[in-house]
């Protein structure tokens, strides 16, 4: 066995930074997904964390940041590297510490079998860390790059664009009962009525959540994470990344989540396994992401066919 590289102990040291971070957030009872939308965020909600461009950062690097900006108090969802900084024209301040932020990608390489002589190609995958700093932390950038997420406004008794968001992925969503819950056996999204949620946005997050799910079969993302009983480590990876869907869902519809009273007891659950395997939240928010652009996907062909219409 050829010994460990420099390259291979520094993704093992991301990977286990990252998943020491969240399990200890969840252990303080502290859901970094769902943290932004506390009444101690200055704006009262966020969005996606977006780079320098205004492009939304993906998966694992939106929980992080979010969990950054909360813990940092920052408002504007605005994150640069210290070149970009310079390239516009400002300056990170001094003694500012930046944030870790990661970029998975994969090198070919070449080994040779050495009983035959055989050379084979590899696909090795690797993660890579790299800072950024919030606007926040510097001077001089453009006055539009400081600008905070807008404060939420007083809920629609109907909101127009997530009752069309979820409309146009055509799922089977009935209503009736006091439970929220997806039925592989008949493949339909369960609801409590619309009337019986307090807000309107705790519909649409729940229903983002029971969405996430109906993701899973085999004829959508086939995603299979174990067995399917509550109490099982599949149960609570697969919770984990409805948990997450959902939150990704509700800052791109603008939406500030609610929590359910049964996610308390999903905790547990969730700490056993990142314990268990520092891997695990990165997996469950690529899956997540993975989702989430599923979902979105059915609004974009709706809207290509509304204007060839």
């Amino acid at each position: 066995m050829l010994p460990q590289t420099s390259e291979a102990i520094m993704t093992k040291d991301i990977y286990q930074r990252i998943t020491d971070t969240i399990v200890a957030q969840l252990e303080a009872g502290v859901r970094p997904w769902h943290k932004p939308w506390s009444a101690e965020h200055a704006a009262g909600r966020i969005v996606r964390p977006l780079r320098a461009n205004g492009v939304p950062y993906r998966g694992i690097n939106i929980l992080m940041l979010w969990a950054e900006a909360v813990e940092k108090g920052f408002s504007a969802p605005m994150w640069l590297t210290f070149k970009q900084a310079q390239e516009l024209g400002g300056h990170v301040r001094k003694g500012e510490h930046g944030s870790l932020v990661v970029y998975a990608g994969s090198i070919q390489r070449t080994e040779t079998i050495e009983a035959t002589g055989e050379e084979l190609e590899r696909n090795i995958p690797f993660l890579k860390g790299y800072t950024v700093f919030n606007v926040a932390q510097v001077e001089g950038l453009p006055e539009g790059y400081y600008q905070p997420a807008a404060p939420m406004g007083e809920p629609l008794p109907r909101i127009a664009h997530a009752e069309a968001f979820f409309a146009a992925t055509r799922a089977d969503i009935r209503h009736g009962g006091d439970r929220a819950y997806y039925s592989g056996g008949t493949d339909h999204i369960q609801m409590p009525p619309y009337e019986a949620f307090r807000e309107a946005e705790a519909y649409y997050a729940t229903l983002a959540h029971e969405s996430v799910h109906w993701t899973k079969p085999k004829h959508r993302l086939d995603r299979d994470l174990g067995r399917k009983r509550r109490g099982h480590e599949g149960y609570a990876r697969e919770e984990l990344v409805a948990e997450l869907g959902a939150a990704f869902l509700c800052a791109d519809l603008d939406l500030a989540p609610q929590l359910r009273e049964e996610h308390a007891a999903y905790i547990a659950g969730w700490l056993e396994v990142l314990k268990n395997d520092k891997r695990a939240i990165f997996e469950a928010a690529s899956h997540a992401q993975r989702a989430a652009d599923f979902l979105h996907g059915f609004s974009s062909v709706a809207e290509q066919q509304l204007a060839a219409e």
